[in-house]
Formats: structure tokens, sequence, C-alpha cells
């Protein structure tokens, strides 16, 4: 699980938009969701792009699937789209808000096209949803269902 930049601040940050619950609420809930699944998850945040290409270089030999929150950078960031592009890991993008009903810049992913497939405007269910999404997209690749490819 990575966390772009802010999402340090859930909890404080916009609470109408972000909700209350906080990064390590998050990080507790997918957790104990992960075990239920079977999987294990490990959560990084960062506010910088580099940390955050380097987490994704560093999955290419140790972890299945990424689960990406980009934050701000799901609209800026070519590095991080070709750090997964790169490594060729099944990434699900998740958000909390619905980014298509905010902002105009917000409407843009370039995360969204590397990506087996986005969540967005859950609250925090984006990212339970997501992790359900990646581990049933793992295990259908393990069982050759070819059903959501």
């Amino acid at each position: 699980m990575l966390h772009g930049p802010n999402l340090n601040l859930l909890g404080l940050r916009e609470p109408g938009i972000y909700g209350q619950n906080t990064l390590d609420q998050i990080n507790s809930l997918l957790s104990k969701e992960a075990e239920l699944l079977g999987a294990t998850v490990d959560c990084f945040q960062s506010n910088h792009e580099g940390a955050l290409v380097d987490t994704i270089h560093s999955a290419h030999n140790s972890h299945q699937g990424l689960l990406i929150n980009p934050g701000a950078y799901t609209h800026t960031s070519v590095a991080i789209r070709d750090a997964i592009s790169g490594v060729a890991i099944p990434t699900v993008e998740v958000h909390l808000s619905n980014i298509y009903q905010r902002e105009a810049f917000r409407h843009h992913s370039y995360i969204a096209p590397v990506a087996i497939g986005q969540i967005t405007g859950f609250g925090v269910d984006s990212y339970r949803l997501g992790l359900h999404a990646l581990v049933n997209y793992l295990l259908s690749l393990n069982s050759g269902d070819s059903l959501g490819k």
C-alpha cells in the first residue's frame, strides 16, 4: 500500500472531503482485512515523488501487487506512472473522494492507464474494496481464470 503526498494529514485535512480516519487507522484496517484474505500488506507513505518511485521499484522482487493512493501525484506524475509500468506489477489505484466530482484538474489520472482498476469515492471503503479487488485479481491469475483481465 503506497500513500502519496498529504495523506499523512488524514483526520486533520479537510475531513468533509477525506473523512475523519487517520492514516494509521486506514493502515490498521488494511492489515486486518489482508489477514482475513490470507494476504499481507506493507504500508508506506511519502510526500516525495522519488521515494514513492523507489518503493515501487523495490516492490518488483518482493510484492505481487500494488495498491496505491497517489494523492495529488495522480494528476501530475509521469514518473510514478512509468515506475508502475516498468515493474509490471498488478496495481489498483484508490481514492477516498470521487476525483471526477471534484475540480477539473483532478479528473485526469496518469496512473489509471497502467492500473488494472481504479476505485474512487467510497471513503475508507475505497481502500478495502481496492485490496479485495487486487487479491481477487491475483488469485484469478494463479487459478488460470481469465475473468477480469
